[in-house]
């Protein structure tokens, strides 16, 4: 029985999974807020504070999975790939923890992250000739326009961690809409027949509190597949405002408390842009598809 270990460290939390090969089963799984993003906008440098965490993450997961880190399969996307001082960072990674990083382009984490995706809307038995597939990073965000003949994949330099640290927050966000909206237009998709699929942190958040979960009781099975409509989304954001920080910790776990509402504004957008009601919801993402391709290398 093959196990591997893949590992994606994000711009804002470090995600591994232990995955059979042969069974396509999970056989472990580490996630935790890490923050690699924390002051990047500013700074332009992973802080040595983020370095920490990144690596105490790494041993915990090491501690708790069981698995050999020189064998993992471990990529890293935009906040790396921005960072100044990354190949510094990814060199310290290694000697401290044994694992060392990939540095992968905007496509490339696109591919992987379809190639899950995919898989699980196999798995969840949903049908479709087109969709479109959101991934809301910490650092930049994804959009994937898939048809019969077609795949189209963009990756907008906008995300969670960077939109909240930005000074010029609103003027950004504006960008942001164009950006995407002259994207669209310049596309020969056609998004009207394509259903709305979105994965990451912010919609599966959303979708597991929709469902009556919080961060301790979060179960990715009763996620995937489900459907999250724009009227709750809405619903949700008024009520994680007026919640207290002690609750909303509770709700959406507290790394993601100073970063959850600009999440649920990247989502509000893509509702509107995409003129959909509802989209249906993975936690199936980027670690995944870096487990499934590996496999299949092997």
């Amino acid at each position: 029985m093959k196990i591997i270990t893949s590992i994606d460290l994000g711009s804002n939390s470090l995600r591994v999974l232990r995955f059979c090969c042969d069974t396509k089963q999970i056989h472990g799984e580490f996630e935790k807020t890490v923050g690699t993003a924390d002051g990047l906008i500013e700074a332009g440098i992973i802080s040595d504070d983020a370095q920490k965490r990144i690596i105490l993450a790494i041993k915990e997961s090491i501690e708790k999975l069981n698995y050999d880190p020189k064998q993992a399969f471990a990529v890293t996307t935009q906040a790396m790939r921005i960072a100044k001082n990354n190949s510094e960072v990814l060199l310290k990674i290694k000697e401290n923890t044994g694992v060392q990083f990939k540095i992968i382009d905007p496509n490339k984490e696109a591919e992987l992250t379809l190639l899950a995706v995919n898989y699980a809307i196999k798995r969840e038995q949903i049908k479709s000739d087109s969709f479109m597939l959101l991934d809301i990073g910490g650092g930049s965000t994804e959009l994937i326009l898939v048809s019969k003949n077609e795949t189209f994949t963009h990756s907008f330099p906008f995300g969670i961690v960077t939109l909240t640290q930005s000074k010029n927050y609103n003027n950004d966000f504006l960008s942001f809409k164009n950006y995407i909206l002259k994207y669209l237009e310049n596309s020969k998709f056609d998004i009207k027949k394509a259903i709305f699929l979105s994965t990451a942190g912010t919609p599966t958040t959303i979708c597991a509190v929709n469902l009556g979960m919080n961060y301790q009781t979060y179960d990715k099975n009763k996620v995937n597949g489900k459907s999250v409509y724009l009227k709750d989304v809405i619903r949700l954001q008024n009520e994680f405002k007026n919640m207290s920080n002690d609750d909303l910790e509770s709700k959406v776990g507290s790394g993601r408390i100073a970063y959850i509402n600009t999440g649920v504004e990247i989502f509000k957008l893509f509702f509107e842009v995409l003129e959909k009601e509802y989209s249906i919801v993975f936690d199936d993402g980027l670690r995944e598809g870096v487990a499934i391709d590996s496999c299949s290398r092997k």
